[in-house]
């Protein structure tokens, strides 16, 4: 799944980045209101996990900017207010659940797997399985099968497949891999991404007479299906 993080707390928003990325999540971080904003209304994310008091432009015109786009993706409202009042007005302006600070990031991870299955209301339904030919996805239970057969993959295998399958026939360079699933700046000296893309294949594509998983010379990466 891809999540929007907007929290201007330096900590806690390394540390969402970095809890939800272990878990198998892309995740974005905007650190004000203003490109939360942006990124909400521009991007495309499964859930997004919005502070109250942001600078620039609050959580409150975060949500009413994202709704008035007829946008319903699933917001879960973070904030250290626990007054009534304030939980009220975020859930009358279309936040789907509010957590208060400080919170056991078991219970965020629980909330979010909750909002991600329950989806988007109005039929707007959050994308939660994804298939190519015989590939599929369960991005909520985080699970891989191909021709029926689980996939044993790493978090960070899983990670790489679903952005490769996200953005199926798409060529995707080494620089992209390493920063949307590592989280790094790619080093030419540095063969994480051969690395993991090798094992990746092993499991995914070795076992199977038809290969998903394609390198492009001097290009990168594709997942897609191409005929024999």
């Amino acid at each position: 799944m891809r999540l929007l993080v907007v929290e201007d707390e330096a900590k806690l928003a390394e540390y969402l980045h970095k809890g939800l990325s272990e878990n198998g999540h892309v995740v974005d971080v905007a650190r004000d209101g203003i490109e939360g904003r942006r990124l909400a209304t521009g991007g495309e994310y499964d859930l997004v996990l919005l502070d109250l008091m942001l600078p620039g432009v609050d959580g409150f015109g975060v949500l009413s900017a994202l709704r008035a786009q007829s946008r319903y993706t699933p917001v879960l409202m973070l904030t250290a207010r626990d007054k009534v009042e304030d939980r009220v007005r975020g859930l009358e302006q279309g936040a789907d659940d509010y957590l208060v600070k400080p919170f056991a990031f078991s219970e965020l991870l629980a909330r979010v797997g909750a909002l991600l299955r329950r989806g988007a209301p109005n039929g707007a339904q959050a994308v939660t399985q994804m298939r190519l030919a015989d590939l599929e996805i369960d991005l909520v239970s985080r699970k891989a099968t191909r021709a029926g057969q689980r996939l044993d993959l790493t978090a960070k295998e899983f990670k790489l497949l679903t952005l490769l399958l996200r953005r199926r026939g798409q060529i995707l360079s080494r620089t992209t891999l390493a920063e949307q699933v590592w989280d790094m700046n790619f080093d030419s000296d540095t063969n994480v991404v051969e690395v993991a893309v090798r094992r990746l294949r092993a499991k995914l594509d070795d076992p199977f007479p038809r290969p998903l998983l394609h390198t492009v010379r001097g290009m990168g990466y594709v997942l897609e299906e191409r005929d024999a």
